[in-house]
Protein backbone atom coordinates (compact mmCIF):
# COMPACT_ATOMS: atom_id res chain seq x y z
CA UNK A 1 0.00 0.00 0.00
CA UNK A 2 1.34 3.41 -1.02
CA UNK A 3 1.74 5.93 1.78
CA UNK A 4 0.03 9.31 1.29
CA UNK A 5 2.15 12.44 1.25
CA UNK A 6 1.78 14.79 4.18
CA UNK A 7 -0.84 17.51 3.61
CA UNK A 8 1.70 20.37 3.51
CA UNK A 9 3.91 18.59 0.95
CA UNK A 10 0.86 17.84 -1.19
CA UNK A 11 -0.30 21.49 -1.03
CA UNK A 12 3.18 22.81 -1.88
CA UNK A 13 3.31 20.54 -4.93
CA UNK A 14 -0.13 21.77 -6.00
CA UNK A 15 0.98 25.39 -5.72
CA UNK A 16 4.08 24.54 -7.74
CA UNK A 17 1.97 23.01 -10.52
CA UNK A 18 -0.35 26.03 -10.50
CA UNK A 19 2.61 28.43 -10.70
CA UNK A 20 4.05 26.39 -13.59
CA UNK A 21 0.69 26.59 -15.38
CA UNK A 22 0.56 30.36 -14.89
CA UNK A 23 4.05 30.75 -16.35
CA UNK A 24 3.15 28.56 -19.33
CA UNK A 25 0.10 30.75 -19.97
CA UNK A 26 2.11 33.96 -19.78
CA UNK A 27 4.94 32.63 -21.97
CA UNK A 28 2.82 30.98 -24.67
CA UNK A 29 -0.53 32.76 -24.98
CA UNK A 30 -0.64 36.12 -26.75
CA UNK A 31 -4.02 37.00 -25.21
CA UNK A 32 -2.60 36.58 -21.69
CA UNK A 33 0.45 38.65 -22.66
CA UNK A 34 -1.92 41.44 -23.74
CA UNK A 35 -3.89 41.11 -20.52
CA UNK A 36 -0.71 41.27 -18.42
CA UNK A 37 0.27 44.44 -20.32
CA UNK A 38 -3.17 45.97 -19.67
CA UNK A 39 -2.96 44.93 -16.00
CA UNK A 40 0.39 46.73 -15.69
CA UNK A 41 -1.02 49.87 -17.35
CA UNK A 42 -4.11 50.03 -15.10
CA UNK A 43 -1.95 49.32 -12.05
CA UNK A 44 0.29 52.26 -12.95
CA UNK A 45 -2.86 54.34 -13.55
CA UNK A 46 -4.16 53.28 -10.14
CA UNK A 47 -1.06 54.67 -8.45
CA UNK A 48 -1.04 57.81 -10.60
CA UNK A 49 -4.71 58.63 -9.93
CA UNK A 50 -4.52 57.45 -6.31
CA UNK A 51 -7.60 55.26 -6.55
CA UNK A 52 -9.36 54.29 -3.33
CA UNK A 53 -8.97 50.98 -1.49
CA UNK A 54 -12.35 49.79 -2.80
CA UNK A 55 -11.36 50.76 -6.34
CA UNK A 56 -8.09 48.81 -5.92
CA UNK A 57 -9.99 45.77 -4.70
CA UNK A 58 -12.38 45.92 -7.64
CA UNK A 59 -9.59 46.54 -10.14
CA UNK A 60 -7.49 43.64 -8.85
CA UNK A 61 -10.55 41.38 -8.78
CA UNK A 62 -11.33 42.23 -12.41
CA UNK A 63 -7.73 41.62 -13.49
CA UNK A 64 -7.83 38.25 -11.72
CA UNK A 65 -11.23 37.38 -13.17
CA UNK A 66 -10.29 38.14 -16.78
CA UNK A 67 -6.95 36.34 -16.57
CA UNK A 68 -8.49 33.33 -14.80
CA UNK A 69 -11.29 32.98 -17.34
CA UNK A 70 -8.70 33.32 -20.12
CA UNK A 71 -6.72 30.49 -18.53
CA UNK A 72 -9.81 28.28 -18.38
CA UNK A 73 -10.60 29.20 -22.00
CA UNK A 74 -7.09 28.20 -23.05
CA UNK A 75 -7.40 24.88 -21.20
CA UNK A 76 -10.75 24.19 -22.88
CA UNK A 77 -9.23 24.94 -26.29
CA UNK A 78 -6.30 22.58 -25.62
CA UNK A 79 -8.64 19.81 -24.47
CA UNK A 80 -10.93 20.32 -27.47
CA UNK A 81 -7.99 20.22 -29.89
CA UNK A 82 -6.61 17.11 -28.18
CA UNK A 83 -9.94 15.29 -28.35
CA UNK A 84 -10.72 16.30 -31.92
CA UNK A 85 -7.73 17.82 -33.79
CA UNK A 86 -9.67 18.21 -37.04
CA UNK A 87 -12.27 20.92 -37.52
CA UNK A 88 -15.62 19.89 -36.11
CA UNK A 89 -18.70 22.11 -35.72
CA UNK A 90 -19.37 21.00 -32.11
CA UNK A 91 -15.74 21.63 -31.08
CA UNK A 92 -15.97 25.03 -32.79
CA UNK A 93 -19.14 25.80 -30.81
CA UNK A 94 -17.47 24.79 -27.54
CA UNK A 95 -14.46 27.00 -28.30
CA UNK A 96 -16.69 29.92 -29.31
CA UNK A 97 -18.69 29.69 -26.08
CA UNK A 98 -15.49 29.52 -24.05
CA UNK A 99 -14.11 32.59 -25.85
CA UNK A 100 -17.46 34.31 -25.27
CA UNK A 101 -16.99 33.88 -21.52
CA UNK A 102 -13.64 35.68 -21.75
CA UNK A 103 -15.27 38.41 -23.83
CA UNK A 104 -18.00 38.94 -21.21
CA UNK A 105 -15.41 39.19 -18.40
CA UNK A 106 -13.28 41.61 -20.46
CA UNK A 107 -16.26 43.85 -21.32
CA UNK A 108 -17.37 43.99 -17.68
CA UNK A 109 -13.79 44.74 -16.57
CA UNK A 110 -13.52 47.49 -19.19
CA UNK A 111 -16.79 49.09 -18.08
CA UNK A 112 -15.61 49.01 -14.46
CA UNK A 113 -12.30 50.54 -15.55
CA UNK A 114 -14.17 53.35 -17.28
CA UNK A 115 -16.34 53.92 -14.21
CA UNK A 116 -13.19 54.21 -12.05
CA UNK A 117 -11.01 56.29 -14.37
CA UNK A 118 -13.27 58.59 -16.43
CA UNK A 119 -14.13 60.82 -13.42
CA UNK A 120 -10.43 61.01 -12.50
CA UNK A 121 -9.31 61.90 -16.04
CA UNK A 122 -12.00 64.53 -16.67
Amino acid sequence: MQQKEPFIINRLKSVGYAFKGMLILIKTESSIKLQVFIAIIVTIAGFYFEISTIEWIIQIAMIGLVMSVEGVNTAIEYIADFIHPDHHPKIGLIKDISAGAVFIAAVVASIIGLIIYIPKIF
